[in-house]
């Protein structure tokens, strides 16, 4: 019998090309679809399931489906030996779905199931380990990501004021009208929970907690690109004013999780901070007004950081689990291909030339050049792309240049061949994703006019932050002991401008004991015993009373005749 891992993996492989081809054909024919079936009807509000298949949603489906074949062929391995194998594979088979839902759906509805769908079974996915780290991880998690639930809720209660849940029909109206602001304004604050955008960025790296092949999955294409899937849907009904505000927190998200990744030394999470840098970049360039940029760019980070996921798995799983990159070391003598694929896909991160990530960084970077807005957003968008070169730079050397410094003996070897087989899966569209995307999806390509210097400006910021970040990882004791100086400082930018505390606190811990207390005092406490538990008490003991004047309404009317009669004779 065929085990379930690869039943899964050839038929999202499968799906994934027809879909590429669909979304081809659909591209040079410039066409959509869309189909509407009628579930029922509510105070002349159809309820519809409506599914739009146009160039981007079928292409978009396609890279889901393509990466998620590749991940759950290399679980098969990586995941060998786990009792729940089978109930793991169908928990990233429903999260799949849900994710399919929400590309195709142009109506709210249907996208709240594919949004909550996702929600919970990332929770299943992220407490699967079932340790308290992993609680902890999964309740932030769920409840960050139910706000933007419950916003996508009221928006649906606010639309039906127009008649139709498809928002898709309302897109310029949204931009004019007052009222229909707020359905925008709903829908951006749901995607900035989904996609871990400042203030509600502390879940992303907390999710880590997860299997690294959900990681892999929710880090690259699923789960956090949900949020600028929507936006990049809603970019028409936003106006300049909104998205100018939008820049400036998206813009800090990318700063701020650049910054965090030099000071982080758990592996997946440099990753999971770089995936949230990169999310601030699309959301900065939807904010600049260039939705198909943003897209683009979406699409080829989703190949290299699906693959730099896998690549940190199998390294975790031959160093008998170990995530510090400072036991790490010299790993390119141990696991040469790994290694290689691992290079390849930083590089991408990175945007060096004429690997896929280039072909959208680099372009993202000199759209922005030509387009002035203020100082702060130049600096801004060069110097995380510095920081990411840095931190980039930084884990390279940490794992695979300096002296091996794990403490045990372990034989590393690639011993694994599924995981290499995922993996190289997956190398080919890295090294050549961004270009092939690049001729797709711009039907006019970008006519870019800067001076050189301008022009070399991404290169060199890419040059700068390697070096730099080759440099402060040479620093010797007694420069460290220099930096002890600025230690609060350093821990503030490690700590997510201290973000996961106060997310952590104020959604995990103190609601929770605050329930508590209200569960215990009131809810079992007084109002208990002076509301429903008393009124039901009196309330039994009058009805007993009625009761026993009912059972002998004979004699105490043959009493209250007695007493009469007394009362008239003592008269």
């Amino acid at each position: 019998m065929m085990p379930i891992c690869l039943i899964f993996s050839g038929s999202f492989f499968f799906f994934s090309l027809i879909f590429f081809f669909f979304s081809l054909n659909l591209m040079i024919l410039d066409y959509s679809v869309m189909l509407e079936f009628e579930l029922m009807s509510l105070n002349s509000c159809s309820i519809l399931m409506t599914i739009l298949l146009d160039w981007m949603s079928l292409l978009f489906m396609s890279f889901v489906l393509f990466i998620s074949s590749m991940v759950v062929f290399y679980s098969q391995e990586y995941m060998f030996g786990d009792i729940n194998l089978n109930r793991f594979i169908m928990l990233v088979f429903m999260f799949v779905l849900s994710m399919m839902l929400l590309i195709i759906s142009p109506n709210l509805i249907s996208i709240l199931l594919g949004w909550d769908g996702l929600g919970l079974v990332s929770y299943c996915l992220v407490i699967y380990y079932q340790n308290t780290k992993s609680y902890n991880a999964g309740m932030l998690t769920a409840l960050t990501n139910r706000l933007g639930d419950v916003a996508l809720l009221i928006s649906i209660g606010w639309m039906m004021n127009y008649g139709s849940w498809n928002y898709i029909y309302y897109l310029d109206f949204m931009k004019e009208d007052y009222f229909m602001k707020i359905i925008v304004c709903l829908v951006i604050f749901a995607a900035f929970t989904k996609s871990a955008q400042i203030p509600f960025s502390s879940w992303l790296p907390a999710a880590m907690a997860a299997p690294t092949p959900v990681s892999s999955l929710v880090h690259s294409s699923t789960l956090v690109t949900a949020g600028v899937y929507l936006l990049i849907r809603f970019n028409f009904a936003m106006n300049e004013s909104m998205m100018f505000l939008l820049l400036f927190f998206s813009s800090m998200t990318m700063f701020m999780a650049g910054l965090g990744a030099n000071f982080e030394f758990d592996l997946k999470k440099i990753i999971a901070l770089s995936t949230l840098s990169q999310l601030g970049l699309m959301m900065s360039i939807l904010f600049l007004g260039d939705y198909k940029l943003a897209f683009f760019h979406l699409l080829t980070h989703a190949l290299f950081k699906a693959l730099l996921f896998m690549c940190a798995g199998n390294i975790i799983h031959n160093m008998n689990n170990c995530q510090d990159i400072r036991y790490m070391g010299n790993l390119i003598n141990f696991m040469p291909l790994t290694c290689s694929f691992f290079n390849i896909s930083n590089m991408a991160l990175c945007g060096i030339p004429f690997l896929s990530g280039f072909y959208s960084k680099d372009l993202i970077l000199e759209v922005l050049s030509m387009n002035y807005i203020n100082l702060y957003i130049y600096l801004m968008f060069f110097i995380s792309t510095g920081l990411t070169c840095c931190y980039t730079i930084r884990l390279m050397y940490y794992s695979l240049m300096s002296t091996f410094n794990f403490i045990s003996l372990v034989m590393l070897t690639e011993s694994s061949k599924i995981m290499l087989k995922g993996m190289m899966g997956l190398i080919f569209l890295v090294i050549m994703g961004g270009s092939i995307l690049n001729w797709l999806i711009f039907s006019n390509p970008y006519m870019i006019c800067l001076p050189f210097y301008m022009k070399m400006m991404t290169l060199f910021v890419i040059l700068f932050g390697g070096w730099l970040g080759y440099e402060l990882n040479n620093f010797k004791l007694n420069y460290k002991l220099k930096f002890m100086m600025l230690y609060k400082m350093s821990l503030f930018s490690s700590n997510m401008f201290n973000m996961p505390f106060i997310f952590t606190f104020g959604i995990n811990f103190y609601p929770i004991i605050l329930g508590n207390f209200y569960y215990k005092k009131m809810d079992q406490g007084w109002s208990e015993y002076m509301g429903s538990q008393n009124i039901f008490y009196n309330f039994k003991m009058m009805s007993k009373f009625v009761s026993i004047l009912l059972n002998n309404n004979l004699k105490i009317y043959m009493i209250l005749l007695s007493f009469w009669i007394i009362i008239l004779m003592i008269f």
